[in-house]
């Protein structure tokens, strides 16, 4: 089973819009944390099945780094 990092955004109105970095194009929304999270295993699912069929591969491993300001 293969791990991505997910960046969470809350929505001014409510609810969740999250993205998966390395998975170009794989965003979803959930009016709550564990439906975003489900949301986007569908999404990244998706993409990942159109990526093999392309011969692609997703890309490396983003890092997340704390800056102090």
């Amino acid at each position: 089973m293969q791990r991505y990092q997910v960046l969470v955004h809350p929505e001014p109105d409510g609810g969740y819009w999250g993205e998966i970095p390395v998975l170009e194009g794989c965003y979803s929304q959930g009016e709550t944390i564990e439906e975003l999270m489900s949301n986007l295993r569908e999404a990244a699912a998706g993409v990942l099945e159109v990526m093999a069929e392309d011969g692609q591969a997703p890309g490396q491993e983003a890092q997340v780094l704390e800056l102090a300001l």
